[in-house]
């Protein structure tokens, strides 16, 4: 009998096998297993796979079924019509392997973003022994998005999906998991919660950078970075040495019993978390499209010194992502910034201007719960709270809600004293323990002064002895504001300026 000769394949001819055999269909890290996938939605699910290849989705649900066709960069995307809320369901994603995706639910989803106060954490919040006790929400699931930056838009980050509980709770953030929960009791649907920020971070990190270049107010953001990186080997020369300097100092002053001198701070370089563009690139981009309800921010402090700026900057940020995503003005809404001792009042005011002026979006007052000598108050409960107020509202269509605190509508001057208008005064205005405070007025171009401030139906009246002839207002305008002004439900009035004078801020870009 003849024998068959052994066929020996060499590595060249297996590299070659390798290479035509099909490449797996893959996930973004956003799409898996525990997700909640926006109800009644054409929901994008996306991946990559070989050029040409076609996918099949199958869902569990009535009209669950999809079908795509990899493009010639192996990029393929489908739209899942999702049912209304419920589940859990299973998924399976077919090309030339199949994935199965378990414990998927149907509800809301809502992206959580901004710097340190949404980066809060659960474990650092009041009450933390107890709220993390209590956080057994299976049907509230949580993507906390790792913290990256990059150069160019990414098309993945790390991260995966998770139910909420006593051990997924105490590092994720505070404000998202509280607005989040609050929208889960009075639903009582699955909310899914995608956590993104980074703590001192800018807006201008968080926006594409061709934005920014492109329009003359932000510019000089790009150029000052750009000017950073060409200086940044110098730059970091001249640390190394003050470091080495540092450390022949220190070794000395402990030798002999002193305190060591102040260790010189490194100098910011290429790809630092204030890079124009570089957080949407790492942390936002690979989202997108990912079907959401809405967006929940809270950010500010680190622009507050050129807030004038933000007055335009954070409305285009917003339009960035809006753009972006390709789901119409979605609803973000956004905290004021709490009461800080080394905050200016203007950041506040611009954070008020960018809602009046942009559709959709809704504004938490927060100088009854902040904390004069602490950036980071604890009190998130709250915050998260009311951003929920504003989302059921408005979002949700509840009617029955008042979700704001008084806020500026007009002013009227009635001989020596002025008459404040508000929108927002749900069941009237009301003076928390005692008489009105942190009113001030003034007369054209004169300089404010405390003002005595009264109640009169839905307005205030403001006058002082000291104006005779009275031109503008200021209500809250302070570092560190906390006043008692608030409407019977509750939420405080938004600190304002019936004045247009240029602040500290203006022309600082």
């Amino acid at each position: 009998m003849k024998k068959t000769p052994l066929l020996t394949v060499g590595l060249p001819a297996v590299m070659l096998l390798a290479s035509l055999s099909p490449a797996e269909v893959r996930l973004p890290a956003v799409i898996g297993s525990n997700m909640v996938l926006q109800q009644q939605s054409e929901a994008p699910l996306w991946g990559w796979a070989d050029p040409g290849e076609k996918i099949t989705i199958r869902a569990k649900w009535k009209k669950g079924r999809a079908r795509a066709k990899a493009d010639a960069d192996g990029k393929w995307t489908a739209f899942l019509t999702t049912p209304k809320a419920g589940g859990p369901y299973t998924i399976r994603i077919k090309g030339a392997n199949t994935i199965k995706l378990e414990n998927v639910l149907v509800g809301e989803v809502w992206v959580c973003s901004g710097q340190s106060n949404m980066q809060w954490s659960v474990s650092n919040s009041n009450n933390s022994a107890e709220e993390i006790a209590g956080a057994q929400y299976p049907n509230i699931r949580l993507f906390y998005v790792k913290r990256k930056v990059a150069d160019t838009p990414q098309d993945d980050c790390e991260g995966a999906w998770r139910e909420c509980s006593p051990e997924t709770i105490p590092e994720f953030s505070a404000v998202a998991y509280f607005f989040g929960r609050n929208l889960h009791k009075q639903l009582d649907i699955p909310i899914g919660l995608i956590h993104t920020s980074w703590g001192g971070t800018p807006a201008e990190a968080w926006t594409r950078r061709p934005i920014l270049e492109a329009n003359e107010q932000f510019a000089p953001i790009v150029r000052r970075y750009d000017k950073m990186v060409a200086a940044y080997p110098k730059t970091l020369e001249a640390y190394n040495k003050k470091l080495a300097r540092w450390t022949e100092a220190s070794k000395r002053a402990k030798a002999e019993g002193k305190q060591p001198p102040g260790k010189p701070r490194p100098p910011r370089g290429p790809g630092n978390p204030h890079t124009p563009g570089g957080l949407y690139n790492a942390m936002i981009a690979p989202l997108i499209p990912y079907a959401i309800k809405g967006a929940i921010w809270y950010q500010g402090e680190s622009n507050a010194s050129r807030a004038y700026q933000y007055r335009t900057l954070f409305p285009a940020m917003i339009k960035n992502w809006r753009d972006d995503w390709k789901q119409g003005d979605f609803p973000f809404y956004f905290v004021q910034i709490a009461p800080y001792k080394n905050q200016n009042p203007e950041i506040r005011e611009a954070q008020l201007i960018a809602m009046k002026n942009t559709a959709n979006t809704g504004m938490v007052v927060t100088t009854d719960i902040g904390n004069p000598d602490n950036i980071h108050p604890k009190n998130k409960q709250d915050v998260g709270k009311r951003l929920a107020l504003w989302a059921m509202a408005k979002t949700y269509g509840r009617q029955d809600i008042v979700y704001s605190g008084p806020i500026y509508k007009g002013m009227k001057v009635e001989g020596d004293k002025i008459r404040i208008f508000f929108d927002h005064i749900g069941g009237g205005l009301v003076a928390k323990d005692g008489p009105l405070t942190h009113f001030a007025i003034a007369k054209k171009e004169g300089d404010f002064v405390p003002a005595t401030a009264v109640i009169d139906g839905d307005t205030v009246v403001v006058s002082s002895d000291n104006v005779k002839e009275p031109a503008d207002v200021r209500f809250g305008w302070q570092n560190t504001p906390e006043p008692n002004l608030f409407n019977k439900e509750g939420l405080p009035a938004s600190p304002f300026r019936t004045d247009d004078r240029k602040g500290i801020t203006h022309g600082i870009l």
